[in-house]
């Protein structure tokens, strides 16, 4: 029987608000922080935020205000080490915070285990358009390089704000690259376990968005509708959901993972490395129904069908190609210096030891270089 014919949906356990708009920061975080109930907040962020822009300045200007302020960390870098998870554990006991702002949630993850107790509330206030906001999961680096997943329906935040303005600073590659990682998380969700088609159909609402607007807001880094309208399309590619069970994303994630962790390939760029050729592989190993979802897609973007399913999941994946093309985000393993003989590793770990296209992956690894 279909899996759109039988199904389960329940908003996350966490997210009690969600405010979106241009300038929305200045009035939705004091209504937020009164909905949660906390009275002091420790802001999580990254080095780069902090001291090269002042969207961290302008937040913690409205705590003070609010005389709601404890402390901000920066000491997290990119794929969350586990020497910078411990850091901010200890930054945020010291504080005397009771609620924190999404960069890590590693951080609440191991405050819980070490303390006990409910989780530690959350409010995110993304920069990026990555999506990692709606997400129950976390991770961290361990010191050998290796990621590792943690998973809590406590872990997403109890609070979004989604403020285009405060985006103008974020770095263009940083920022179109994500874009595309909100593009992998709609797509994946197409064939991933549990999605039920309402949800689906808020995927292709978000691939039609981020196929329009990402160009726009290259064109303009300045348009502030463009991010707007990016940052909803981002919300919807990665809708709050509580899932019948846990489901990874999918193949594209799973190499995302292993590239970004081992290699220091950025999370953005991992999708515009891996999207497009896990795609054309889907139009070889994908289910029926999984591959009538994925050429679904090319209606919603106004594309004639090839005649055949499995030459529209093929085109989807070449739409995706050009779209990561045009935005200038074009690479390649061989600039993040990724050993080809480490491909046949990269595809296990990714595969968590399923074999039957080991092969397949390891051969289209083997494209992605110059």
């Amino acid at each position: 029987m279909s899996a759109d014919l039988n199904g389960y949906y329940a908003w996350t356990r966490t997210l009690e608000g969600l405010y979106y708009g241009p300038g929305s920061v200045l009035t939705a975080l004091p209504k937020l922080l009164d909905t949660l109930g906390g009275s002091k907040a420790m802001i999580v962020t990254g080095k780069s935020l902090y001291t090269k822009t002042d969207v961290v300045k302008r937040v913690e200007g409205i705590l003070r205000g609010q005389n709601r302020y404890a402390d901000t960390f920066y000491g997290i870098g990119e794929h969350s080490p586990i020497s910078g998870i411990r850091a901010g554990v200890e930054a945020f006991k010291k504080s005397g915070a009771d609620i924190s702002f999404r960069s890590a949630a590693a951080i609440i993850y191991f405050l819980q285990e070490e303390l006990g107790g409910e989780f530690r509330r959350q409010i995110a206030i993304p920069t990026t358009i990555s999506a990692a906001e709606y997400s129950i999961g976390a991770g961290y680096t361990d010191e050998s390089g290796h990621k590792t997943a943690l998973s809590s329906p406590y872990l997403a935040p109890s609070g979004v704000i989604l403020d285009a303005e405060l985006t103008l600073a974020t770095p263009e590659r940083l920022w179109l690259s994500t874009g595309i990682r909100a593009l992998d998380h709609a797509v994946e969700s197409l064939y991933r376990p549990y999605v039920i088609p309402p949800l689906k159909y808020l995927c292709y609402g978000s691939i039609v968005e981020l196929f329009k607007y990402l160009p726009q807001s290259k064109a303009d880094p300045d348009d502030v509708y463009a991010r707007q309208k990016l940052q909803v399309a981002a919300w919807m590619s990665l809708w709050p959901a509580r899932l019948e069970k846990y489901s990874p994303l999918g193949l594209s994630h799973a190499l995302g993972h292993r590239l970004g962790a081992t290699y220091g390939v950025p999370h953005g760029i991992t999708s515009c490395l891996t999207l497009a050729p896990t795609i054309k592989l889907k139009a070889k190993v994908a289910s029926t129904e999984d591959k009538q979802w994925l050429a679904g897609v090319l209606p919603q973007l106004k594309q004639p069908s090839t005649g055949s399913v499995d030459s529209d999941v093929v085109k989807l994946s070449e739409l995706i190609d050009g779209l990561v093309r045009d935005l200038g985000l074009k690479t390649d393993l061989d600039q993040y210096k990724v050993p080809r003989e480490d491909l046949p590793a990269v595809a296990e770990r990714a595969l968590g030891g399923r074999t039957e296209i080991h092969g397949d992956v390891v051969a289209f690894l083997e494209k992605l270089y110059p």
